[in-house]
């Protein structure tokens, strides 16, 4: 089959994006009559984002960033939706030139999209024309998450974990793969070994970027505390840095999703602002503003997929109103697991042991933060290769 040719099922449709002039100009309309808050004494980022430096960004986004170039880049891979318990899912299929590559789906995460992938899809489908291993080939299947972009918004609740794990099995059983792998990072890193445990006879693989969970239970025993590693001890410490100075956007997300939903989806700029927090909080390093780390348009499209489809609040929703309570312990499928740590990440392996069965645990203490495949792109791509290369 060639890299064109798509394997599908009656219940899936062509999709591609095009979104009508007059939401462009209205955005712009929007943009020029933003009303920006009077920066707070200092006007830097212990506060929230910097109304200098988000004021230069929204003149940024107003003129010279281009959507119809970034909407192109999209529509450049095959595209699709179909309907899964109720939803509206999107998604993008790639398939790579290689005959025996193996399939992948890829789960993003909040605040991110499937803008996240763009620049892993052509190493990761042909690694051939990337100086890599055409053996290390995958055919990638790249979904939006329920609520979030084209796949949203949601129309009921219980969109936890397990049911979008459930979803992505079907998804994959209309495409015709009968063995595949999973990769996600974020919300992704949550989803994929759910889908290890819903399809442990199809999910050969499991590879997370951060943490597949669970969390260690605070406050740590002293002797427990004692027997971590001086790298552990510091990912202890930066996790409950984040209970205590960052868990704010979790409890309103969590709690009160629509009447956060009101503002961002009114205000371009209130949109842009919330994302671009964590986007400064969870990129690496964490002093460098977040657009040096990331390249600003690809942030900015991301920020597009929220803003054009309306979805901050079901995507806070879905993300944070899950159903199942941090710290449950959930069954160990047995799938083999892989874990890629970055600078930022906090993933200790002794606590993903619990429920997971790690087979390859990557640290890499001096590069990357929450984003990897933004930001580390080459280093996920080899991480990726290199664990499902002896699972083929």
């Amino acid at each position: 089959m060639s890299r064109n040719e798509q394997v599908t099922s009656p219940l899936i449709s062509p999709f591609r994006i095009e979104i009508p002039q007059h939401e462009i100009d209205a955005l712009h309309a929007k943009l020029d009559a933003a009303r920006l808050p009077a920066p707070l004494p200092g006007d830097d980022w212990t506060t929230g984002v910097p109304t200098g430096w988000l004021s230069e960004l929204v003149s940024y986004w107003r003129e010279k960033y281009d959507w119809r170039a970034a909407e192109q880049e999209l529509n450049a891979h095959p595209q699709f939706l179909t309907e899964i318990d109720g939803q509206r899912i999107h998604f993008l299929h790639v398939r790579s030139p290689e005959p025996d590559a193996l399939p992948l789906i890829l789960t993003h995460g909040w605040p991110g999209s499937i803008v996240e992938f763009l620049d892993v899809i052509d190493p990761l489908t042909d690694p051939r024309a990337h100086g890599g291993d055409p053996a290390d080939a995958f055919h990638l299947v790249i979904p939006s998450l329920p609520g979030f972009g084209f796949s949203g918004p949601v129309s009921e609740g219980g969109w936890d974990s397990a049911r979008i794990a459930g979803a992505w099995a079907e998804l994959m059983n209309r495409l015709g793969y009968e063995r595949y792998g999973a990769q996600g990072g974020d919300l992704g890193a949550a989803v994929s070994p759910a889908l290890g445990r819903v399809a442990p006879d199809r999910v050969i693989g499991v590879h997370v970027n951060g943490d597949p969970g669970p969390m260690p239970e605070f406050p740590l025993p002293d002797e427990e505390l004692a027997s971590l590693t001086d790298l552990e001890r510091d990912r202890v410490a930066r996790i409950e840095a984040f209970m205590q100075e960052e868990f704010g956007y979790i409890a309103v997300q969590s709690t009160r999703p629509q009447a956060l939903a009101y503002g961002l989806v009114d205000s371009p700029v209130g949109q842009l602002a919330w994302i671009m927090d964590k986007f400064r909080e969870w990129t690496h390093p964490r002093a460098a503003l977040p657009d040096t780390v990331v390249d600003r348009d690809r942030l900015l499209t991301n920020v597009m997929l929220y803003w054009l489809t309306g979805t901050a609040g079901s995507a806070a929703y879905v993300g944070y109103a899950q159903h199942q309570a941090w710290g449950v312990t959930v069954e160990n499928s047995g799938v083999p697991t892989g874990v890629l740590t970055l600078a930022h990440d906090v993933g200790i392996r002794r606590y993903a042991e619990r429920e997971n069965t790690v087979v390859r645990w990557t640290d890499i203490e001096d590069r990357g933060g929450h984003f990897a495949a933004l930001e580390e792109p080459a280093l996920l791509t080899q991480d990726v290769r290199e664990f499902f290369r002896d699972l083929r």
